[in-house]
């Protein structure tokens, strides 16, 4: 490992570089801090930025720090809050932006770690704070309701920095299906790779304009990898080395071969290398796909959403395709979806912050990002239970997606018991986590902090669930079949000359060593 003094210099030079390139943007908004430093004169005051998410509530918000809800937070929370959003697809050119400026908010999300590219680095420059002090301290709710696991996640050199949003189910993602169109063609719920091939021809035959619904990186639309085991950014033992399960023998060219067919026989959206999240949910409200890949919590609001359009439509989540394993699901998320650090030259006292985020663990907090504001979105019973309706319009299904997913920072994020307990389709939903999701699913080897390598050799650099730049390029012209399956090979080899090889020695290397190395799980 590089030293800390290395690391050091290693940060400051590049928020140097990125500052020269960036001076206008950066004074733009380092006005705009002032502005909101000049706001906060209170000790219970701090800023915090924040990704969208691709929330629709939040990014069509005219001004999300005079939301309704954002204000109630701050009352019942005792605090004074700036929220400063961060574009969802832009989110590690302007975080490393920010940190680049002297423009800095006092808490900043980050993923659900605390040393991915959003943060430049700086937690190995000690540039935010480590917070194990301030949590013994002030934090009970935090320490006795987050698990250990998603603790290691935020964990570095043996501190604690950042306060993660938590998972007790890491299979959060599930396989949706139009469950109306599926009655239509006759045929079963499809269960192998086979059987859902001749679901979605079906869907085709039915005028399904998308019948499988993909996305750019293969984000969200990755669902046949994970039947052959063969996600491209996920890494396992193969022969006495680690290496990318695309290098694990030929099953990535046999995922490969599946994906051309898809595309060539009109299966898969022709524009999947250029959906984003938007036009890729859009699609999907529309009525214009028959099966694809989403957080299982959300199906009934989607559901919902969806039947605005076609009143007759249904949605279930089923199990993924399985391959020739007999298994299938999609990849396993770690114990953390995001996390907030504080920085390290924060005017504020960090125990308010602290304090905020334990305050998100209570019971008073729970029933306010469940349910929202009483006797405004809901009431209570003289016994004290609540009376609460989900909505069935798309702005209230928004709001209510906005309060238990987005604001509430703090949580077991696998989904929100409160609202599910409430309808039968939502215990329907409680059982397919327990009983589909939680069957399913791939992991992979992992690294904390990732590899070195990756930071000179961007190109081969995996994120979480999307595939190295060289890898995604040299894949979508065989599936396109500009290229013969073969072609693998080629991009195989390109991998390997651009600093592939070295990834490979360094994480065999510190597999070995049991150096910051996380084994799949087998179960949960």
């Amino acid at each position: 490992m590089k030293s800390r003094k290395w690391l050091i210099i290693l940060f400051l030079v590049m928020l140097t570089a990125l500052i020269a390139g960036c001076t206008k943007e950066a004074e733009g908004e380092s006005e705009r801090g002032n502005e909101n430093e000049n706001e906060s004169t209170t000790d219970n005051s701090f800023s915090i930025a924040m990704r969208t998410l691709g929330t629709p509530y939040v990014e069509s918000h005219p001004e999300i720090n005079d939301d309704k809800f954002v204000k109630e937070m701050e009352r019942l929370s005792n605090t004074d809050i700036q929220i400063r959003l961060v574009p969802h697809n832009e989110y590690v050119e302007r975080m490393t932006l920010m940190l680049a400026s002297n423009d800095v908010p006092d808490v900043l999300q980050a993923g659900g770690g605390v040393l991915g590219p959003e943060l430049a680095g700086g937690v190995e420059a000690e540039a935010f704070l480590p917070l194990d002090d301030l949590i013994a301290e002030h934090g009970p709710n935090l320490l006795e309701k987050i698990p250990q696991e998603a603790w290691d996640s935020v964990t570095y050199d043996g501190k604690i920095y950042g306060i993660p949003d938590f998972l007790s189910n890491p299979g959060r993602r599930g396989t949706a299906i139009r469950l109306d169109l599926l009655e239509q063609t006759g045929l079963d719920v499809p269960q192998t790779t086979d059987e859902y091939l001749e679901v979605l021809r079906a869907f085709k035959g039915l005028g399904v304009e998308h019948p499988y619904q993909g996305r750019e990186k293969f984000k969200y639309s990755d669902t046949f990898f994970g039947a052959f085991d063969a996600f491209p950014y996920q890494y396992e033992l193969y022969e006495g080395q680690v290496v990318p399960k695309f290098m694990a023998g030929d099953k990535i060219k046999d995922a490969l071969a599946f994906y051309n067919t898809l595309y060539k026989e009109g299966l898969l959206s022709q524009e999947f290398l250029t959906t984003q999240q938007p036009e890729y949910r859009s699609n999907i409200i529309a009525g214009k796909v028959g099966i694809w890949s989403m957080n299982a919590e959300e199906v009934n609001s989607w559901e919902q959403e969806i039947r605005n359009n076609v009143p007759e439509a249904e949605i279930e989540i089923i199990p993924s395709p399985t391959g020739p394993d007999g298994q299938g699901g999609h990849y396993w998320y770690g114990s953390a979806t995001r996390s907030f650090v504080i920085n390290a030259e924060t005017k504020v006292d960090p125990a308010v912050i602290i304090k905020f985020f334990d305050w998100q663990l209570t019971e008073e907090a729970e029933r306010f990002f469940t349910y929202g504001i009483e006797d405004d979105t809901y009431t209570l019973n003289d016994d004290g239970t609540v009376n609460y309706e989900v909505p069935e319009d798309t702005n209230l299904l928004n709001a209510q997606h906005y309060l238990n997913r987005w604001l509430w920072m703090v949580k077991d994020s696998t989904y929100t018991k409160g609202i599910l307990e409430l309808t039968e389709d939502g215990q329907e939903l409680l059982r397919v986590f327990d009983e589909v999701l939680l069957n399913e699913g791939r992991d992979s080897i992992q690294f904390t902090p990732p590899l070195e390598v990756y930071s000179s050799n961007p190109e081969i650099s995996p994120g979480s669930d999307t595939p190295s730049d060289i890898w995604m390029t040299g894949a979508a012209k065989i599936i396109l079949g500009q290229e013969p399956i073969d072609h693998h090979d080629k991009v195989i080899e390109e991998w390997l000359n651009k600093g592939g090889t070295k990834a490979i020695e360094e994480a065999t290397e510190r597999y070995n060593n049991e150096d910051g190395v996380q084994l799949p799980r087998t179960n949960w």
